[in-house]
């Protein structure tokens, strides 16, 4: 009883049937049926959120791991997420829970309260692993109770929102990494089922606002490594948003409906950051191999961050800046 709460975004359009206005996808109810995310509902001619205080993962994780590079280096961040989402990739990591329509939950009911008490000594909550989006109330309401108390709020996204409710959620968190999936729409029909140009709008509204952004981009063998594609993006990123949004390529490893799929080569991955630096991306990462994960000086070229993995070793930014004076953008404190 305690998961049922009343959504946000939405509006009636006659009788039981209503709107969600929530995510480009737009879904139109009828009473009783659930959206393409699979946990909200129109009961009697209201939304409802279905998976309110019903968190299906919860972990204390480097920051590194979301991953986020230039904020709070080598903090941990209590993370959770609920079951669903709004996208239905067919390489999903998550998909257990993402695209789950019931949840095996880690607790009957933990409310927002619950949630930064788990938190413990954690400087950073994360909303990730599934689409935060989708339990968009939970995340809201644990995300202002963390800001009164001084504890920074992040989310790991597709980017499929509405400009309504996003605009809403900059005002509470501090940072995001988004994945830019591919720059090219197809990929997004074929392969996500979504679209491709609310999540470049969602990433320019992010980044207006001041919110923290650092991007990722999961490289999959014969859909979106043509170089070409790698280009594109690079340039767009650079065209609006600047050279100093931290861009992370990820390896594939095959799973879900993509396990006929080799895993990305790491020649690949080292080929698409060269590119991207090309293009004037100034930090480019290697996100999940081990390797090409330092950052350094765009100027002088020192060793700034020296990274194993998620694991930060060695932090030589001091007040945000390298020994040369350099400013090096990211949220250092």
């Amino acid at each position: 009883m305690h998961s049922l709460k009343k959504a946000e975004f939405w509006k009636k359009l006659k009788e039981d049937i209503i709107q969600c206005e929530l995510c480009p996808h737009f879904c139109t109810l009828k009473n009783e049926e659930i959206g393409r995310c699979k946990v909200r509902q129109n009961l009697r001619g209201e939304l409802f959120s279905l998976v309110y205080g019903k968190p299906v993962s919860m972990h204390l994780d480097a920051i590194e791991k979301k991953p986020l590079y230039h904020f709070l280096p080598g903090e941990k961040a209590f993370s959770l997420a609920t079951r669903g989402c709004n996208f239905a990739c067919e390489n999903c990591q998550n998909w257990e829970i993402s695209q789950a329509t019931e949840g095996i939950y880690k607790v009957d009911y933990c409310s927002p309260e619950d949630v930064i008490k788990r938190a413990g000594k954690a400087k950073i909550i994360a909303y990730t692993y599934t689409e935060p989006t989708i339990f968009y109330e939970y995340m809201e309401d644990i995300a202002e109770l963390a800001w009164k108390k001084g504890i920074r709020n992040i989310t790991v996204t597709n980017g499929f929102i509405n400009k309504e409710p996003l605009k809403q959620l900059c005002k509470i968190i501090d940072a995001s990494n988004i994945d830019l999936k591919s720059i090219n729409n197809k990929f997004y029909e074929k392969v996500c089922k979504g679209r491709l140009s609310p999540v470049l709008e969602a990433i320019k509204i992010m980044h207006e606002a001041k919110v923290w952004i650092e991007l990722t981009n999961l490289i999959i063998p014969g859909l979106n490594d043509k170089e070409e594609y790698i280009k594109k993006l690079a340039s767009w990123v650079v065209d609006n948003l600047g050279r100093d949004v931290p861009l992370h390529f990820s390896a594939f490893f095959p799973q879900y409906k993509m396990d006929n799929i080799n895993s990305t080569e790491i020649e690949t991955l080292k080929k698409a950051k060269k590119i991207a630096e090309e293009q004037g991306v100034k930090f480019v990462y290697l996100g999940n191999i081990g390797e090409e994960n330092n950052t350094y000086c765009p100027v002088c070229k020192s060793l700034l961050i020296k990274r194993r993995y998620f694991e930060v070793l060695e932090n030589n930014i001091k007040k945000g800046r390298c020994k040369c004076g350099e400013k090096i953008p990211g949220v250092w404190e």
